[in-house]
């Protein structure tokens, strides 16, 4: 119990910030699977739509990568 709350003064809100950068990455490939869809579709796209569609997930996805749980924090 100890290790646990010293594990937690250390990195406060980690599980919900976990949450938080797991939705947001969910979100940012939803939306690129939607718009690859739609390019496939035959319909036409903005450039500047995908770049931030693209710029969203790699985001994330290092937010995502950067809170993960590290053998030297156990």
């Amino acid at each position: 119990m100890k290790a646990r709350l010293l594990q937690e003064a250390r990195t406060p809100w980690r599980s919900l910030r976990r949450a938080l950068w797991l939705a947001l990455t969910a979100s940012a490939a939803l939306g690129l699977a939607t718009m690859a869809m739609r390019s496939a579709a035959g319909s036409e796209l903005a450039s500047a739509d995908l770049l931030i569609q693209i710029t969203a997930l790699v985001v994330c996805g290092g937010l995502l990568w950067f809170d993960r749980n590290r053998i030297d924090d156990l």
